[in-house]
């Protein structure tokens, strides 16, 4: 069977790039080798509560703006199947998750094949897709499989320690034990937090010191659903967070002997030992699929397949990226490894392949006779309920062209460094919309629930502006020309004429004159 776009994976970042082909009549096929979507949720989390918030009650009616709280729901037109029909928890069951993600596959009549696992990727003038029960081209491939491998750092005896993806729920067989866990991000320490009433004493390790996800705005980092831990160490209730590295395993007698060398003991050594060891180091991308002469290009210690700014193979063709892989491309950033921010990245990969494969323009809005006035109240209305520029902060823009008859062109959604990228799609003179974080004021902040705010009437200092906040940027051909901060506010409302709007407009106007006197030459 041939296809025009194959996906391999029916999880989230698959079946929301499904529901845009679907929509739009592209010829595809989803291929997963379980016999549901969304089958990763089955296992993971092991202790089955979502850090993807579930915010039902918000007391707004636009499903836009909504969407700013609903971490969970991928994107439609009609917003029929939401996730907030299948939970009301704030933190949600995976099982929920399951139970939605087919439900709004079946809803939308998404073309995927269950059942029909990859077994070797090859590729000629077009890839070859082999599977359990029959071979399938395409031109164009998308992976969606996620980070599937268990990522082991390089430690000797690593593999003597339990790992993340075996563990059990049942906590009891870790009844009155001394754990080690390597590892300071959310899995580790959910692991911790479930087995604190039973473990004797509970140490998590890593190189680097642990990130709290309220000072770095990365939700990947520790978040307090899974910080109850680190009330148990500082209160010195036999628990540890060690920053260190392991020179060494070894077991015997049933027990582990760990020579760790410390971060933060002016270079001291020591042996310590334990009766269980869990390798909670996340997980990597799994490449075995994939024929050698086709394998993709890693990066990031191998986490990744490293991707251009179209999510698109460095080193093989037409060979594309959906879900959490795309995180790739900001890093710890802002939220392309979590559903809240890679739906985005699936939505705007549609738009890519739709203009590769049809030559069809991204999709825009155009406005005549604009005036500094309108430009800005359309960027106002616009930051205020776009559900895009708040989750995939400082990654994913609005796009405004002025052409060269003054009138303007309103591109939604599209990836900044796709479009400094691919600029002349769009057009040589370009403004980007973003909302972003004041990042250098939260690092150097002593205690970041006490950073100032700029007042509200000294606009001419809204670059200071700590949380998050609208930028509007003017580019030429790709390099910035001007900077407009929009002065942050308390509750994400920059609606007031003066603070907000009319500081906008006297920067427009500026743009304006420029446009008119380079007509006039």
């Amino acid at each position: 069977m041939r296809k025009q776009i194959i996906i391999i994976g029916a999880g989230p970042g698959g079946i929301q790039l499904a529901y845009y082909l679907e929509k739009n009549n592209i010829d595809y096929l989803v291929l997963e080798r379980n016999d549901k979507s969304g089958s990763f949720y089955e296992k993971f989390p092991i202790h089955k509560k979502l850090i993807s918030i579930n915010k039902v009650h918000t007391g707004f009616e636009d499903p836009e703006v909504n969407m700013r709280f609903d971490w969970n729901s991928l994107l439609s037109d009609d917003n029929e199947v939401l996730f907030k029909d299948f939970s009301e928890e704030y933190f949600p069951s995976s099982d929920s998750f399951v139970e939605y993600i087919n439900k709004y596959s079946e809803y939308h009549n998404l073309n995927i094949k269950y059942n029909s696992e990859v077994k070797q990727i090859r590729k000629l003038d077009h890839f070859e897709i082999e599977t359990n029960d029959e071979t399938y081209q395409c031109e164009h491939l998308v992976i969606a499989t996620g980070l599937s491998k268990p990522y082991m750092p390089n430690i000797e005896n690593i593999d003597l320690c339990t790992n993340y993806v075996d563990l059990e729920f049942d906590p009891k067989p870790y009844t009155g034990k001394r754990i080690l866990i390597l590892g300071k991000a959310n899995s580790a320490f959910e692991t911790a937090d479930h087995l604190i009433p039973y473990a004797t004493l509970i140490h998590c390790l890593s190189p680097n010191p642990l990130k709290l996800a309220w000072g770095t705005h990365y939700v990947g980092h520790l978040r307090a659903v899974n910080n109850n831990f680190l009330d148990t160490y500082q209160l010195k209730s036999q628990n540890a967070v060690i920053n260190g590295e392991i020179e060494s395993i070894k077991f015997e007698n049933n027990q582990y002997y760990v020579t760790v060398a410390y971060g933060n003991a002016n270079g001291e050594v020591e042996e310590l030992i334990y009766d269980e060891i869990i390798n909670c180091t996340g997980f990597k991308f799994d490449t075995s699929m994939f024929h050698d002469s086709i394998k993709p290009e890693l990066s990031n210690r191998d986490k990744f397949p490293k991707q251009n700014s179209s999510w698109e193979s460095v080193n093989i063709e037409n060979l594309y990226f959906a879900g959490t892989i795309t995180q790739m491309r900001d890093y710890k950033k802002s939220t392309s490894g979590f559903i809240h921010g890679f739906r985005y990245n699936s939505k705007c990969l549609y738009h890519i392949l739709d203009n590769k494969i049809n030559d069809r323009e991204w999709v825009y809005e155009s406005e005549e006779l604009v005036s500094p006035e309108s430009m800005a109240q359309k960027i106002i209305d616009n930051v205020n309920r776009a559900s895009s520029l708040w989750q995939q902060f400082g990654y994913i823009g609005h796009v405004i062209v002025l052409t060269d008859e003054g009138t303007l062109k309103y591109f939604y959604d599209v990836p900044v460094d796709y479009l400094h990228d691919n600029y002349s799609l769009f057009g040589s003179r370009y403004f980007v919309i973003t909302l972003e974080y004041g990042d250098e004021i939260f690092k150097n902040a002593s205690d970041i629930f006490a950073v100032e705010r700029v007042h509200k009437d000294d606009v001419d200092n809204a670059h200071l502006s700590a949380f998050l906040h609208p930028i509007v940027r003017e580019y030429y051909e790709g390099e910035l020309v001007t900077t407009h901060h929009i002065i942050e506010d308390f509750e994400s409302k920059w609606d007031e004429y003066d603070t907000h709007v009319l500081p906008l407009i006297k920067y427009l106007e500026g743009k304006f004159v420029t446009l008119k006197s380079e007509l006039l030459k």
